[in-house]
């Protein structure tokens, strides 16, 4: 170690142009430590071999002053590489970090199965939130802008899951406006699309309560009547024969 202090020179001379290139990627960071170790094993032996042909012909201050150069210029040049290992390790945790993160987003944004009106459905994430913005204006009674929404969402996904629903509350929200021509097609639309929707009975009740309001008695007791015939299990045909009795 003694005899190294020419080649430390030269080594070093390289040395900071690596310091400051900050991080660097997997492959080159490895190469970097990599090259500065094989540098420091080669200055070491060739200025040992440099101060074995030297020996007689320089002072022994001459050999020791150099020696402690060398020492130093070295430290050096490890202490770099071991910042390098360090940048290194900490690029690779921060990569690690990032890709977990970016899954867990891509995660989220995966469809999902889900029970939908007692059914197994797959779901994406945009559908469900244009559902779901749909029904929180139906339910902050902003029935005019609500019933768009939920037409829209028809639009844009007619084989939901929740179309069956979106068609339920779009009737409702023009019935909520007394918009009774708009909610017969609507609900018709629900019984006629999804017979095997939970709501299908409501929706025919909701029917003849427009024909009602719409002077229409006789449209009004053959929906009743249907009700009564497709869903007798159902509450709202307990609810029809009630208003069928009214009605005579």
């Amino acid at each position: 170690m003694t005899k190294s202090a020419i080649a430390a020179a030269f080594i070093v001379a390289l040395a900071p142009s690596i310091a400051s290139a900050g991080l660097f990627d997997d492959d080159e960071a490895r190469k970097a430590i990599l090259d500065l170790r094989a540098k420091v094993d080669a200055v070491s032996a060739k200025l040992d071999n440099k101060l074995d042909t030297k020996a007689d012909k320089s002072s022994a201050l001459d050999l020791a002053n150099q020696n402690e150069q060398l020492r130093g210029e070295i430290a050096k040049l490890r202490g770099q590489i071991e910042v390098l290992t360090n940048d290194l390790a900490n690029t690779q945790r921060r990569q690690q970090d990032f890709y977990v993160d970016l899954d867990n987003r891509v995660r989220k944004l995966e469809p999902k199965m889900m029970n939908v009106d007692g059914k197994e459905a797959t779901v994406e994430i945009n559908e469900q939130r244009s559902y779901d913005a749909a029904l929180a204006l139906y339910k902050s009674a902003d029935y005019k802008n609500a019933g768009a929404a939920f037409n829209a969402f028809l639009v844009n996904y007619p084989q939901s899951a929740f179309a069956g629903s979106a068609q339920y509350w779009m009737g409702n929200s023009f019935y909520a406006q007394r918009d009774c021509k708009n909610t017969v097609v609507a609900m018709q639309g629900l019984v006629k699309n999804y017979p095997d929707h939970p709501k299908a009975p409501d929706a025919m009740l909701n029917v003849a309560a427009c024909n009602i309001e719409l002077k229409d008695k006789a449209g009004a007791k053959k929906t009743l009547e249907n009700l009564i015939k497709q869903y007798p299990d159902s509450e709202a045909a307990q609810a029809a024969k009630n208003r069928l009795s009214s009605l005579k």
